[in-house]
């Protein structure tokens, strides 16, 4: 299939972008990396009148530490994180998780903000900045705004962006020094969107873990966290014994939603193999 017609415009700052925003409303589209947007064209799931080309704004662009926080802007592309020494460094959970984004043709054009912004449940992103307990940074022609990830998606494909709005960066925690963590996901070939997946990090300290943070996609139709789990394994050392408790309390925890594919048991069942991994890696 062909894309519907849309006129096209190549924005050379926020401040016409939020110009067209106001004028066009909802047929106005953002492109960025263009990697969800073009294929929903060519299937016309979106018919937008104007298409807004976004990828000339520098505000937008970069990965720098600012505050105390690893700042990364929403043009970021995906192969620039999984390449990126600041990243690796500070909030190494994202070097991680990139390799498994898709291939490789999609890594170099596809924006870090493009999928935190689409929030898919099924992806990588939006699982590891929940994880991560970042914050989003959201500008308008009204200034800027944060909102915490936690706050940020709110169903599937819905966040907290309000009309005339874009995702301008996402403010990350620094890597404390005794804090570990770990990504991982099940899909049936690599590069398929998972079947469900986890980003997980904790401080070890004296062999115990504290503040972990479990992060699971695919599972929900939006990132979710275990907190439950989360708090039963606060301070404890994770033997063998306290993962099987902890993979109990989980499965009764999770709620899936089956897929085409999958049953929510299936998902419940990978979810804990997941967990129990993790927890093994968090602790080694």
């Amino acid at each position: 299939m062909k894309a519907p017609p849309f006129d096209y415009v190549r924005a050379s700052s926020l401040a016409q972008v939020f110009e067209l925003l106001e004028r066009h409303g909802d047929d106005a589209r953002l492109l960025a990396g263009g990697q969800t947007l073009v294929a929903t064209l060519n299937m016309r799931l979106s018919e937008p009148a104007l298409l807004i080309d976004i990828t000339a704004l520098e505000p937008l662009r970069g990965i720098t530490l600012a505050g105390g926080l690893l700042r990364i802007g929403a043009l970021v592309t995906h192969a620039e994180i999984e390449a990126s020494p600041l990243v690796a460094r500070h909030a190494p959970l994202l070097t991680q998780a990139a390799p498994h984004i898709a291939h490789r043709a999609i890594r170099n054009l596809g924006t870090f903000g493009g999928s935190l912004a689409y929030a898919d449940p099924s992806a990588e992103w939006p699982t590891c900045v929940r994880a991560l307990d970042a914050t989003l940074v959201l500008v308008s022609a009204r200034g800027e705004r944060r909102v915490a990830a936690a706050d940020f998606f709110q169903g599937l494909y819905t966040t907290a962006l309000k009309p005339g709005e874009l995702l301008l960066a996402c403010e990350i925690p620094l890597l404390a020094a005794d804090e570990h963590q770990h990504f991982d996901e099940l899909a049936r070939r690599h590069g398929d969107y998972a079947i469900t997946g986890l980003a997980a990090r904790a401080l070890r300290r004296a062999g115990r873990l504290h503040a972990v943070r479990l992060a699971f996609l695919g599972l929900e139709d939006r990132p979710v966290r275990a907190p439950r789990t989360e708090a039963l394994l606060e301070g404890r050392v994770p033997d063998e014994a306290l993962l099987a408790q902890a993979s109990q309390l989980l499965r009764t925890e999770l709620q899936p939603m089956a897929d085409l594919t999958h049953s929510a048991e299936t998902k419940r069942h990978l979810a804990a193999v997941l967990c129990q991994r993790a927890l093994r890696r968090l602790a080694a």
